[in-house]
């Protein structure tokens, strides 16, 4: 284990203690591609300034917890720092309450266990939208994956604007950084006071890191963050776009 692999052992994050984002996710570049269910390919990519972020699989919460792999094809250079990213589905059938939460909790971690084995990663990433009664569900299922998971792995996840900014609730999560989603999030914005184009990020574990989508206004603040970019109708089609707007 390198360097860096023990001082994440040294400062990974414990429940319990509220904390800014962890040192761990500095070994990525500053900026990072979702790589969502499509066909992409992002050869040409300079892997010293960008990482990727594919979806590895969706897991769907049921009456069990249930896994739908990645089905298309994904390339990328030697040498691009990878993060496997789940993305979880509440089916109308879910319920956060009763007695088969701990069997479900289970079969969800297992498979989150899989990505996070997969070789030669830099991170695990989760994307769920919880509701409020599913926030206790939620907290558990990362607790038990982060005792589970191998430990020098950082552990990230999507967070909706609003857990960044007045609903304070994600603070206590074992997790190296939360990514404020400033795309897609209407609801959110008619939440927000009538005099702020965006939200006040208040949430420590929201400062280091944003996510921000080709095709949608960006925030203030990018300097210094890591972007995650999510591209509205794929990297073949966007990418371009996405070199125009980052050109001083």
């Amino acid at each position: 284990m390198g360097t860096l692999g023990l001082l994440c052992l040294t400062v990974r994050p414990d429940a319990g203690a509220r904390r800014g984002p962890s040192v761990c996710m500095n070994r990525l570049p500053h900026r990072t591609l979702w790589a969502w269910e499509r066909p992409e390919d992002l050869t040409g990519i300079d892997p010293s300034t960008t990482a990727v972020a594919w979806l590895d699989q969706t897991i769907q919460l049921g009456r069990d917890a249930t896994s739908q792999p990645r089905r298309q094809p994904l390339s990328y250079p030697t040498g691009m720092a990878k993060i496997a990213v789940v993305r979880i589905e509440a089916l109308a059938g879910f319920s956060a309450e009763g007695n088969r939460n701990a069997e479900l909790e289970r079969q969800a971690v297992q498979l989150l266990l899989d990505s996070a084995r997969r070789p030669a990663i830099a991170a695990l990433q989760i994307d769920f939208d919880a509701t409020r009664s599913q926030r206790g569900f939620y907290s558990d299922l990362i607790s038990d994956l982060r005792r589970q998971m191998p430990k020098d792995l950082p552990l990230s996840i999507t967070a909706l604007a609003s857990w960044c900014s007045y609903d304070d609730w994600i603070g206590n999560l074992p997790v190296d950084e939360a990514v404020p989603m400033f795309f897609r999030m209407e609801p959110d914005r008619r939440l927000a006071p009538a005099d702020l184009p965006q939200f006040q990020i208040r949430e420590p574990l929201c400062l280091g890191s944003v996510g921000i989508s080709t095709r949608e206004a960006w925030p203030d603040g990018l300097i210094g963050k890591r972007i995650y970019v999510f591209a509205d109708r794929g990297w073949q089609r966007d990418l371009a776009l996405l070199d125009k707007r980052e050109k001083p």
